[in-house]
C-alpha cells in the first residue's frame, strides 16, 4: 500500500556537497534527478559533462547562460517570483525564530505576518500561479517532514509520533492546559515524539510539555504560572511571557508545530522546535493526523477538535494510512457526557480491528501507560 510520506524513488539533491560527490565521478549523470535552492554563483560548473534527462532546478542560483544551456540540454528550470514573502522551494522545516524576525509587541513586522497577510489578499479567489507557488510549497514542507519523521516503505516513522487536538481558545489558567502539558512531558520522557497542531490553547500546552521533558516538575509549574500571567493569545503580553519561559529555559527537547496560515490570525505557539506550517488548512489537517500513528490525544476542544477526532476515526476505520492508531481522550466529562462523543465512537469501532485502540481518562499517566501498551497495528 502506497502512503503520502512513502520515500520517492527520484533522485534529489539538497546541498553542494551531495552535488560535488557526483559532478566528480568520471560520468555524472543528472537523470530523473531534482536540484533544489542551490547556489551555484560561486561554483563554476562544466554542465556538458553532465547527462541531463528529466532534471529540474528548483530555485536553483544559475546564470541567465547556464540556464540557457541547461533548458537547451533539456532540464527544466523553475524560479519563483522574487515579490514573493516565502520560498517555495524551502530545503526545511521552520523554527520560531525564523517565523517571528522583526515582531515587535507595537507593531508586528514578523515574517509569519507578512506571509498571513500575503495569503489573506487572495484567500478565497487565489490566481493561479499563487495557488502553484503555494502548493509547491506545501509539498516542500511534506518532503521536510518525510526527512524529520524517517519513513519507511511501508509508512511507519522512525520517531514515535503522537499528535495532540484540542481547543485553541483553551486558557493557560485552565486546568486541562495543566493536564495536556504534564502528559506530553512524560509521553516526551517515555521516547515519544510529540506533534500539535502549532497554535495556542491546548497546542502551546502540547509543545511547551514536551519542550521541557526531562526538566522537574517545579520548571513546568514555573512556566505554566509565568505564562499564565496573559492567559489568552489576545492579550498584549502573550508573547512576552512565552519569551520569558524561553530565556529561563533556551533549550528544550525536540518537538511538532503542524500550523497552517488559514488561521494566522492566531499566533504559532513558541515551544516547538520543528513547525510545518502549511497554506492549505484541509492538508495541514490530514498531515498532522496521518504522522500521528502512535496516537492522538484529544484534550477538550470545540468543533475543531469535533471534526480531528472523527477524521482519525476514519482514517483508521478504513486503515487509510497502512496502521491502525490509539485514539485517547483527556477528559471523561467533555467526551462521555457533555457530548457522547466517546461512546458514539466505541460503537462505531464495535468489532473492528481498532476498537481496542480507544481509550478515555483524566490522569496524564493512564495515557502514556496506554500508548505504551498499545502500539499501532499494521493493517493486514
Amino acid at each position: 500500500m502506497t502512503t503520502k510520506f512513502e520515500k520517492p524513488k527520484e533522485k534529489k539533491i539538497k546541498d553542494l556537497e551531495t552535488f560535488e560527490r557526483i559532478y566528480l565521478k568520471k560520468e555524472p549523470d543528472l537523470s530523473h534527478c531534482t536540484l533544489q535552492a542551490l547556489d551555484f554563483s560561486d561554483m563554476p560548473v562544466d554542465w556538458q559533462r553532465f547527462t541531463i534527462l528529466d532534471t529540474a532546478f528548483l530555485g536553483c542560483q544559475l546564470s541567465k547562460a547556464e540556464e540557457s544551456q541547461l533548458i537547451q540540454m533539456g532540464a527544466y528550470i523553475y524560479n519563483a517570483p522574487s515579490a514573493l514573502p516565502y520560498n517555495p522551494f524551502r530545503k526545511k522545516l521552520y523554527n520560531w525564530q525564523e517565523l517571528m524576525e522583526a515582531y515587535r509587541k507595537e507593531k508586528d513586522e514578523s515574517i509569519d505576518y507578512h506571509i498571513y497577510q500575503h495569503f489573506s489578499a487572495t484567500k478565497f479567489n487565489t490566481p493561479i500561479n499563487e495557488a502553484l507557488w503555494q502548493r509547491i510549497h506545501d509539498h516542500a514542507i511534506d518532503d521536510a517532514l518525510r526527512e524529520l519523521l524517517s519513513f519507511d516503505n511501508n509508512g511507519m516513522t522512525l520517531r514515535k509520533s503522537v499528535g495532540f487536538m484540542g481547543g485553541h481558545s483553551v486558557s493557560r489558567q485552565d486546568r486541562f492546559y495543566r493536564k495536556t502539558a504534564q502528559t506530553t512531558k512524560l509521553i516526551t520522557e517515555a521516547g515519544f515524539f510529540v506533534a500539535s497542531g502549532g497554535g495556542p490553547g491546548i497546542m502551546e500546552a502540547a509543545n511547551l510539555g514536551a519542550y521541557l521533558a526531562g526538566k522537574s516538575q517545579e520548571d513546568l509549574n514555573w512556566a505554566i504560572q509565568t505564562l499564565s500571567k496573559a492567559p489568552k493569545y489576545t492579550d498584549p503580553y502573550y508573547h512576552d511571557c512565552s519569551l520569558e519561559v524561553l530565556g529561563k529555559f533556551p533549550t528544550g527537547v525536540e518537538n511538532l508545530a503542524v500550523p497552517t496560515w488559514f488561521y494566522g490570525h492566531e499566533p504559532s505557539n513558541l515551544f516547538a522546535s520543528h513547525i510545518a506550517k502549511y497554506f492549505s488548512n484541509s492538508i495541514r489537517e490530514d498531515t498532522l493526523l496521518a504522522i500521528s500513528l502512535y496516537g492522538i490525544v484529544f484534550a477538550p476542544g470545540s468543533a475543531g477538535t469535533t471534526q480531528e477526532i472523527f477524521m482519525d476515526a476514519t482514517q483508521n476505520h478504513y486503515g487509510t494510512f497502512n496502521y491502525y492508531s490509539p485514539m485517547v481522550f483527556l477528559g471523561k466529562k467533555r467526551y462521555e457526557i457533555d457530548t457522547m462523543i466517546f461512546p458514539l465512537l466505541k460503537q462505531l469501532a464495535w468489532d473492528r480491528a481498532y476498537a481496542p485502540l480507544l481509550h478515555i481518562t483524566d490522569e496524564p499517566e493512564e495515557v502514556v501507560k496506554f500508548l505504551k501498551e498499545n502500539p499501532p497495528k499494521e493493517v493486514k
